[in-house]
C-alpha cells in the first residue's frame, strides 16, 4: 500500500468515525429536547392544576431563577413552586 492509499484508508475511517458520531449527537439531542418536552408539560400542566396561568407562571420563573443563581441555598424553590401562596397574584386565574 503507498502513502497515498493509506492516507486514503485513513481519511475513509476518519469520515465513518465521524458520521457514526453524528448520528450519536442526533439520537442524544433527540433524547434530550424529548425529555426537556416532557418537563415542560409537565410543569404547565401542574400550573393548571393549581389555578395558575402557565404562560405567566413560565415568565415569572425564568425571571425569578436567575436572581437565586448564585445561592447555595435552594430553599427559594419552594416559593416558585405551582401551589405555593407566595406566588403572585397577577399569574394565578381569576376565580
Amino acid at each position: 500500500m503507498t502513502s497515498h492509499e493509506s492516507r486514503k484508508q485513513m481519511d475513509k475511517n476518519v469520515y465513518s468515525v465521524v458520521l457514526c458520531v453524528q448520528e450519536k449527537l442526533i439520537i442524544i439531542d433527540r433524547i434530550i429536547r424529548s425529555e426537556l418536552s416532557e418537563v415542560i408539560y409537565s410543569i404547565a400542566e401542574t400550573a393548571k392544576a393549581n389555578n395558575l396561568k402557565p404562560y405567566e407562571y413560565f415568565e415569572y420563573l425564568l425571571e425569578e431563577i436567575p436572581e437565586h443563581m448564585e445561592d447555595i441555598d435552594r430553599s427559594f424553590l419552594e416559593r416558585l413552586l405551582p401551589w405555593s401562596p407566595e406566588l403572585p397574584e397577577k399569574i394565578r386565574k381569576p376565580k
